[in-house]
């Protein structure tokens, strides 16, 4: 009986899923408010569906009381987020803030697959995240000096990134985490913000050639850093996101070409001096002849997509527990397996969805700062997944990359709430930014109307006029 009931909350799951994913594209289209308020309102419904589904399954094939009491959290969780958030920033994304909201479900309910214990301490993580950045939007509205600290975000991003190199330990192969007491984090997920802002920053103010040439060689040591790390994942991400907020800033296609040919090279020299980007690249060529060995992660993880197929298994019908980093890395593998392939392609349309409104953000705001933050971190966090999802389908070599919400990781949690946050913030300047420029606007037309008045003979005339054409 609790398999029949797996198999219709199958599709029950992935029809609400693919729902949620297409309203978060009509959202983009009515300029109704009340219409995007009752399309927001209706994603609130999908996802809550959704949740209630994953975890009815999760409890009749445990019958353990934790998981409802757990599920009853989570609910009362995203209805203060989502009933609060507005009510204090009136001008706030609801459309980030829900999808903030089913992303983070949607690991709950993969992390309680896993490991209830894991779930738990995502989700106590999150809550005190959530409390603490929901301060950063005002910040952002209230601050004005966040592009004067260039060379400040600069020196405070490359110490911190560097403090690996004194306190750091090794996790996973790589030298990029730092463990205090019981508290372990890795410095590279919360420079990458400081990193954004140090560049959005000195872009915005650069004049000249040479300028360019020096933020160009700051943001090259930060990369440095990361691949004496051995954290290959992270020194992508940084190169990829100077480069394209580079190109943002000078509009030059020189510099973009410039750029890929210079990353090119670097690869192809980091291929010949570094074992470990070996290894990598070896497992990407053919991980079956390595399947005992190294090769065994994307292994696994093909096997798992390839077994849940376009529908997936069920939840709690698959072999999740046979893929290495399962609760991080390669979280879309089990994902894939238990939910299937097309849930795992509407879970990367929904990832798309914040980064279109990201851009769209960056399109509306008028200062240049402003424009490349949100650039910057939309790059950042589109790529992440890019590096993450290609990872473990073998499309290209493995980097160690989280989804954003998804995976366990308390760093990799917090830092995507800062950044969604920041965003909150600039969304509401953006808004500002607009309502001024149009109240302006209308004064100026008053002003003018004002000093040339249409005599009322002309008026009459012409209303005369316009009657008999």
């Amino acid at each position: 009986m609790i398999q029949i009931i797996t198999v219709i909350a199958k599709y029950l799951i992935l029809i609400m899923c693919l729902v949620y994913t297409f309203s978060c594209y009509t959202m983009f289209r009515p300029k109704n408010k009340e219409r995007q308020r009752d399309l927001l309102d209706n994603q609130v419904i999908y996802m809550f569906v959704f949740l209630f589904l994953c975890n009815a399954v999760l409890f009749l094939r445990s019958f353990d009381l934790k998981i409802l009491i757990f599920f009853a959290a989570q609910v009362v969780f995203f209805e203060i987020l989502m009933i609060l958030f507005p009510k204090i920033y009136k001008r706030c994304s609801r459309l980030l803030i829900n999808n903030s909201c089913f992303l983070l479900g949607i690991g709950f309910v993969v992390l309680t697959r896993l490991s209830f214990e894991l779930a738990l301490k995502q989700f106590a993580i999150v809550a005190a995240s959530v409390f603490i950045t929901s301060l950063i939007p005002l910040m952002m509205h209230k601050i004005t000096f966040w592009d004067k600290l260039g060379w400040l975000y600069a020196v405070a991003g490359f110490v911190l990134l560097a403090s690996v190199f004194v306190i750091g330990v090794q996790k996973n192969g790589s030298y990029n985490w730092v463990s205090i007491g019981p508290l372990a984090f890795q410095p590279s997920e919360f420079v990458k913000i400081i990193f954004v802002f140090f560049s959005a920053a000195l872009l915005s103010k650069a004049k000249e050639f040479k300028d360019l040439v020096k933020i160009t060689v700051i943001a090259a040591l930060y990369v440095l850093v990361l691949v004496v790390e051995k954290d290959l994942g992270g020194a992508l991400l940084y190169f990829v996101i100077y480069l394209m907020m580079l190109y943002a800033a000078t509009a030059k296609p020189l510099y973009l070409l410039g750029g890929l040919a210079a990353g090119s090279l670097a690869a192809v020299i980091a291929n010949l001096l570094f074992s470990h980007v070996q290894v990598r690249v070896a497992v990407w060529r053919d991980p079956f002849s390595m399947i005992e060995g190294r090769g065994a992660q994307v292994c696994q993880s093909l096997f798992a997509i390839g077994t849940g197929g376009w529908f997936g298994l069920g939840l709690g019908m698959g072999r999740p527990f046979d893929i290495p980093v399962r609760e991080s890395d390669f979280i879309f593998s089990v994902i894939s397996e238990e939910f299937g392939v097309i849930f795992g392609i509407c879970l990367i349309f929904v990832l798309i969805s914040c980064f279109i409104l990201f851009m769209d953000i960056s399109t509306r705001s008028r200062k240049l700062f402003n424009k490349l933050l949100c650039l910057g971190f939309g790059v950042c966090f589109l790529f992440q997944v890019f590096l993450s999802i290609g990872g473990v389908t073998k499309f290209i070599p493995s980097t160690g990359v989280t989804i954003p919400l998804v995976s366990y990781g308390g760093t990799s949690v917090v830092s995507t709430l800062i950044i969604f946050n920041v965003i909150q913030g600039l969304h509401m300047l953006a808004d500002s930014e607009e309502e001024e420029h149009e109240r302006i606007k209308a004064e100026e037309e008053a002003r003018e109307q004002g000093r040339n008045p249409i005599p009322e003979k002309r008026r009459g005339a012409k209303t005369q006029k316009e009657k008999e054409s």
